[in-house]
């Protein structure tokens, strides 16, 4: 039986690294056999061009460089982790795939929605999330945070008005796909963050035992 596909994501802040964290500790308790990935990244390559995607840097990147190195290190790693895994019945936690996407290059650069289509179009073959945990956070305090963990990367010293559109977008795909989608009120205590996780880990769980 093919495995399921949970992505994770959110701005800057939210807590994913914690959460995921949890999520894992969840699978491990239902005897879930999993690979936990990342996007940028994922594989030696993808892991290359997220360094080149993060990296500050004088030269400004354009936003359909940008874009393009997003697909390129996403096909890469579809080819090489997550079609494989799903395959042989593994199920698949990554942290962000192309909702993140739609959200920093789509909302955030202000590039819409057509060009991002066509190529996921090009690159995933119809492959989607079975479900998405979307964190969502006040973008303030989610900045707030992220500056207290680490020195900021090339898309967190972005402006405060990119992060509020980027927080739009992903609200406005949880809106247009609420069977996958799950927005998760991450600026909650920790404990009332996984209590709301946990159920709708165990919402979807007991929805793909009931379709199997």
């Amino acid at each position: 039986m093919r495995g399921k596909f949970i992505t994770i994501e959110g701005t800057e802040g939210v807590g994913k690294t914690t959460n995921i964290e949890f999520i894992q500790s969840w699978l491990e308790q239902k005897k879930v056999g999993f690979v936990c990935t990342r996007e940028p990244g994922g594989t030696p390559l993808a892991e290359q061009i997220r360094e080149l995607l993060l990296t500050p840097r004088e030269e400004t990147v354009a936003g359909i460089a940008e874009l393009l190195l997003m697909f390129a290190g996403r096909a890469q790693h579809l080819h090489h982790v997550i079609e494989p895994e799903l395959t042989k019945g593994a199920w698949v936690l990554c942290d962000r795939f192309t909702d993140a996407t739609y959200a920093y290059q789509g909302a955030g650069r202000n590039m819409g929605s057509d060009l991002i289509t066509q190529l996921e179009m090009l690159v995933q073959n119809g492959l989607k999330p079975d479900l998405t945990l979307i964190l969502d956070i006040p973008v303030a305090l989610g900045l707030k945070r992220a500056s207290e963990r680490s020195k900021p990367d090339r898309f967190e010293q972005e402006q405060l008005e990119f992060f509020e559109r980027v927080r739009q977008g992903y609200l406005s795909i949880a809106a247009g796909d609420p069977d996958r989608c799950v927005v998760i009120d991450a600026s909650k205590p920790l404990n009332d963050v996984r209590t709301d996780i946990c159920a709708a880990l165990d919402a979807f769980w007991a929805s793909s035992e009931a379709s199997s």
